[in-house]
């Protein structure tokens, strides 16, 4: 059983005495009077100073940031280049400046090229490179300077050295390299079958500050661990903004205002007195509410701040070239679908802005599959780095667009890192693992955290005993927790030293000092 959190506890005692009113004074199910106490709790309590919104875009699959972001030091250079240039797919990228070549095999790391260097304004060691294929991000890294990496990060329950995992008695977080598990624990700080996410977990402390709290937490890609709270529901929209409930613009259904009537009549209404049938129709009528604000609080996909007009015709994602990429498998232009997620965030964003949604505060997940790249890896890779570059930079510019830069914090995450070793032409499950944070309040330009030493196998070919960070395959023993990631991002949202660690309790196992990993201003 999960423990309630101390900042829980003090929210139920807080509303204690106004849910007493509610329910004392009214047979509606306890579902819809503690919807309503959420509303009139966030109401009664003025916004919060200006607009600010987290975004994390999840890697499905478990990136492998061991070709995302690369060490050019000789020592780990040579460890990187000796390990992975492996038959019958060397999967080792080239150094930069190397000329692709033109005729090699599509997403090679010859067709690519040499990667693209990177100096961060803040480590001694270095140099250092992104794949060749985000180039708009290296643009973003070294001249905007709105993009940093964070490097080694994973989930911890402690500092933990190599001797100490070794020990069976240490420890670590449970079910390490399983997908599910991972992924839930990156998103809600234990396995699978744990239901708050720690986004989800900040908006309930932030919610008050929001009119409307159903617009505190939002998916562009479906259901997200990440931002279920106890009392915050995560709203899900699609890329074309909200999901209808059967009823168009005018409440009509099959061209009739009455059979439209009657469908939401139907959906809000609970038919016996059972609670989960009262949850079910609060959960419908509060979809309903909510699609009919974004009706008009959101501003066209097609506006110049987010799309491209149309010429002639209907405008369509599909065909807009700013939500397009060029696939390095085909040499063609090709829709990007995380770049649609994006544009249906920064019209939420603007929407928020503009106190049209009445949220000033909220969390956004958005999401990209295919990164189990047990097979395949140069091809599968160099795809999703195209994806990743294209759609970032989109968000930034549309961003820039909206002057909400520095209003906006994104950042990356992913099940696991994967192994330093290939498997032949591709790698498999890891640990830790380099993201990157995206924004104008951002110290861009640099890295946090320590980049890992890289070394080789030893003489029986089964540990690498020259890296105090590779255990297993070489695959990385995290030194930056994502709990100080989460920590991080919380205080530049806002929130006090005392309520984030009631949402990260592990951090009690941390030096004071380094929670805060500095890569946001105040």
């Amino acid at each position: 059983m999960q423990p309630i959190s101390n900042a829980s506890r003090r929210q139920f005692l807080r509303h204690s005495s106004a849910m007493a009113a509610l329910v004392g004074s009214s047979a509606a199910p306890v579902a819809l009077n503690l919807a309503a106490l959420g509303t009139a709790a966030a109401q009664t309590v003025p916004a919060g100073g200006e607009y600010r919104a987290l975004v994390c875009l999840f890697f499905f699959g478990g990136n492998d940031s061991f070709n995302m972001v690369l060490p050019l030091e000789r020592s780990n250079w040579r460890a990187y280049t000796l390990t992975r240039t492996q038959a019958p797919e060397p999967i080792a990228l080239l150094e930069p400046g190397v000329a692709p070549v033109l005729t090699a095999a599509p997403g090679s790391p010859a067709r690519l090229g040499g990667t693209l260097g990177i100096v961060p304004g803040n480590v001694r060691t270095g140099p250092y490179a992104l794949h060749p294929l985000l180039r708009q991000m290296q643009t973003m890294f070294t001249t905007d300077r709105r993009l940093a990496v964070l490097a080694n990060v994973g989930p911890l329950i402690l500092p933990t050295t190599k001797a100490q995992y070794a020990l069976a008695s240490h420890p670590k977080p449970a079910r390490l390299f399983s997908h599910n598990d991972q992924q839930n624990t990156w998103q809600a700080l234990g396995p699978e079958g744990t239901t708050r996410g720690w986004a989800g977990l900040m908006g309930d402390l932030l919610a008050s500050q929001n009119a409307r709290p159903v617009f505190t937490a939002i998916s562009a890609s479906g259901n997200a661990v990440w931002l279920a709270g106890d009392q915050v529901k995560q709203y899900q929209v699609g890329v074309n903004g909200a999901v209808p409930m059967g009823v168009n613009t005018a409440g009509q259904l099959y061209g009739s205002a009455d059979v439209g009537a009657a469908l939401l009549r139907l959906a809000t209404t609970p038919t016996s007195t059972h609670p989960f049938d009262a949850d079910l129709a609060a959960v419908a009528r509060r979809s309903i509410d909510a699609e009919v604000v974004l009706r008009t609080a959101l501003r066209p996909p097609s506006d110049p701040a987010f799309g491209t007009p149309p010429a002639t015709g209907n405008y369509s994602q599909t065909n807009d070239p700013k939500l397009r990429y060029d696939n390095p498998l085909t040499g063609t232009s090709a829709a990007n679908g995380l770049a649609q997620q994006f544009q249906v965030v920064a019209r939420m964003i603007d929407a928020g802005q503009r106190g049209l949604t009445g949220a000033s505060r909220q969390v956004f997940f958005v999401s990209l599959g295919g990164f189990d790249t047990h097979d395949f890896q140069n091809r599968n890779q160099a795809d999703l780095m195209a994806r990743v570059d294209q759609a970032m930079k989109y968000f930034d510019d549309a961003l820039g667009n909206l002057g909400a830069r520095n209003q906006v914090t994104t950042f990356t995450a992913s099940d696991f890192g994967r192994t330093f070793t290939s498997n032949g032409d591709g790698t498999d499950h890891g640990w830790g693992s380099h993201h990157f944070v995206m924004g104008g309040a951002v110290s861009g330009g640099s890295f946090f955290g320590r980049f890992p030493l890289l070394s080789v196998k030893n003489a029986n070919n089964n540990n690498f005993d020259g890296s105090p960070d590779q255990i297993g395959n070489g695959s990385l023993l995290p030194t930056t927790s994502v709990d100080q990631l989460g920590f991080t991002l919380g205080r530049w949202m806002g929130l006090s030293d005392g309520q984030l660690m009631d949402i990260f309790p592990n951090l009690a196992n941390f030096n004071p000092g380094s929670r805060n990993l500095g890569f946001l201003g105040s």
